[in-house]
């Protein structure tokens, strides 16, 4: 045993001798993007990778195991399934009505919830009318109600900012302790960009980390004896710009904040894709010394935080802690084995507006004659995005006519949204036929509305210069083989943008990094980009249709902000694909080939994981250059080869 767990093992030894040293276990759910069964409303299809249903039974045997627990719930609850729309936009709540994803909480005695950006999705009175069934309060520390006087330092806080509790708790010696626990959460300043339809002039969005500064030392002077930040925010260590999305990492160094649970980021913590963090801990899950957990997406883990606390003269103190993740499945050989059963009084609860939600996504609406599916989105020109594209631009051609813009070319942007990020289930698959509500909600998962930015030229290169951050460098005399996508790269920021033609040079390093900062100004990935068969002229101007997510910042592509904004919809893009749809009754779904991929003229052997799907094998064996390679990785993946 080394001397620094020796260490740590006699002062806790000490503390125990004592009789005040309190095992304290925090249990969090965030993300779960109204899943609250395992099922997959967009196939019809059970799905045990996911839902609440699952996770609701890992709650109820983490919280028998300890003498001392709380349940919390961070964020992004209400969006994200078709279960999700059905009651913001059919069935309604009607007054004093509970919203069914609370009727499913409400049995697992939450302590208290934060609010995320897509909480905001429906807009504030619905969201407001939903927080009032649950039976447990909701905080958000950064989030003020806009009186419009324009002084925001006189504007009151839209909810509770911190919540300070009481509790009884059984020490390790068995004799009963009173802590004050505190919690405060935050929301990403971001959903005054991305729902800006639905909030603005109505709320203002803080810094966490300033919010934190500013109140947390109240907490502690009001008694909290320890407390619980609760940021909708995930990691990123890069300098503080103020306003931050990802703020989890600077709030692990405000002084008195003692765990962290995170959400957001749809990321595990502890997990690989945080390892190369400074100051991180992987094996017990701490960020500069903080306690810290993050559950994944959709239900698929629940967060466990085991803290021993130790009261000293100062009084109590967080003296050791573990972190650690619980799923509801793994992948075994590329098979899925369930880990946990369905808990029935869940089910009971969602099964009324579960049944509804699939009769009503089952309503076919137009149909289309031949397979829809993105399991190559990423790599290739897709159908998926094709037929957002032509939606999009055949929507903004109808609203320009006879407007002063009319004059103008009309270019779409649009990305894959299932493309494989969260699972190898995660891909879009609409066969030849009818189609029905739930393909348009598979193929436009958020209920995002159409925005419009007038461009120039330049400005659409560098649009997509960022959006071909997605692909690594590849060296074009390397015989072996070479990984094609970056992992880091949200399929949601791959842009494919219709109208004009252009190659992606793989040989040359990205424009931009991760977080859209210009890091190799003399790269040039965007080859032969061309409109209407010429080179595109970097002066002329173009409207180009996206959503209200990307025209707000989300993404930080260059030129998408307020300045160029000429349009704002109140017109969601999954209307926009239905209307499209039904007027185009018969729809070829095929790809035009606008795009493709170079590597300054060699030919390397490129690498990629898709779905290891039949239908994907086939339609990689139907396309000519992607070859199946017969290998499933463990978390079911299937393995390919880009062939130029």
């Amino acid at each position: 045993m080394n001397k620094t767990l020796t260490g740590a093992l006699a002062l806790l030894l000490a503390c125990s001798a004592q009789g005040e040293t309190l095992k304290l276990r925090l249990l969090e759910t965030a993300d779960l993007h109204a899943n609250m069964m395992n099922f997959n409303y967009f196939t019809g299809e059970t799905d045990d990778t996911l839902g609440f249903v699952k996770t609701a039974t890992l709650i109820r045997r983490a919280r028998a195991e300890a003498k001392n627990s709380l349940l919390v719930e961070n964020g992004d609850l209400l969006q994200g399934t078709a279960l999700g729309d059905y009651v913001a936009k059919v069935a309604g709540l009607k007054p004093g009505e509970v919203h069914p994803v609370f009727k499913a909480l409400n049995l697992l005695d939450y302590q208290v919830g934060n609010l995320g950006n897509h909480d905001f999705n429906f807009g504030l009175p619905f969201l407001l009318q939903s927080l009032r069934g649950a039976n447990f309060p909701y905080i958000s520390a950064n989030l003020f109600v806009d009186d419009g006087d324009g002084n925001p330092a006189n504007d009151k806080p839209l909810l509770r900012q911190y919540l300070i509790k009481d509790y009884a708790f059984i020490d390790e010696a068995g004799q009963p302790q009173h802590l004050k626990v505190g919690f405060i959460g935050f929301v990403p300043p971001q959903i005054l960009q991305w729902d800006a339809a639905n909030l603005k002039g109505k709320v203002e969005v803080r810094d966490m980390v300033d919010v934190a500064r500013e109140l947390v030392p109240k907490m502690k002077a009001q008694g909290a004896d320890i407390i619980i930040a609760i940021p909708h925010a995930g990691l990123n260590a890069a300098p503080r710009q103020g306003l931050d999305e990802n703020a989890g990492y600077y709030l692990s160094q405000v002084p008195g904040i003692d765990a962290l649970l995170l959400g957001h980021a749809h990321a595990d913590f502890p997990g690989p894709r945080y390892a190369g963090l400074p100051g991180v801990d992987m094996v017990k899950g701490t960020i500069n010394g903080v306690a810290a957990v993050m559950p994944g997406f959709w239900g698929n883990h629940l967060g466990v935080l085991d803290l021993t606390l130790d009261k000293g003269p100062q009084g109590w103190r967080v003296l050791d802690s573990q972190s650690s993740l619980r799923a509801i499945s793994r992948r075994e050989q590329g098979e899925l084995v369930c880990l946990v059963p369905e808990d029935k009084a869940v089910a009971q609860a969602v099964a009324k507006v579960h049944a509804a939600t699939q009769a009503w996504v089952a309503q076919p609406l137009s149909h289309v004659d031949g397979d829809i599916q993105s399991y190559f989105a990423l790599v290739q020109d897709s159908p998926a995005v094709q037929l957002v594209n032509d939606a999009q631009r055949w929507y903004l051609a109808r609203q320009l006519k006879g407007g002063k813009l009319a004059g103008l070319p009309i270019l779409s942007a649009a990305a894959p949204f299932r493309a494989g990020s969260s699972g190898p289930n995660d891909y879009s698959f609409v066969p030849k036929g009818d189609i029905a509500y739930r393909n348009v909600a598979d193929l436009y998962l958020y209920p995002n509305t159409a925005a419009v930015l007038e461009l120039s030229g330049a400005e659409v290169r560098e649009w997509l210069e960022r959006s071909a951050g997605l692909f690594n460098q590849v060296d074009g005399a390397k015989l072996a083989p070479q990984e094609l996508l970056d992992p880091r790269y949200p399929s949601f920021n791959f842009d494919v943008i219709d109208g004009v033609s252009y190659r992606i040079d793989l040989s040359q390093p990205s424009r931009y990094d991760l977080d859209g900062k210009l890091v190799a100004p003399d790269a040039h990935r965007i080859q032969a980009l061309s409109f209407k068969g010429k080179p595109i002229d970097p002066r002329q101007h173009f409207l180009l249709i996206t959503n209200n997510y990307r025209a707000g910042g989300g993404g930080h592509f260059p030129g998408a902000d307020s300045r160029h904004l000429v349009m704002a919809s109140p017109d969601e893009n999954r209307q926009i694909l239905t209307d499209f749809l039904q007027s185009h009754p018969g729809y070829q779904p095929e790809a035009d080939g606008n795009w493709q991929l170079s590597a300054g003229g060699a030919k390397p052997d490129l690498r990629f994981w898709s779905s290891a799907d039949p239908k994907a094998r086939a339609a990689a064996q139907r396309s000519g250059h992607l070859e199946p390679r017969g290998e499933v990785n463990d978390k079911g993946y299937g393995r390919y080869r880009y062939r130029f």
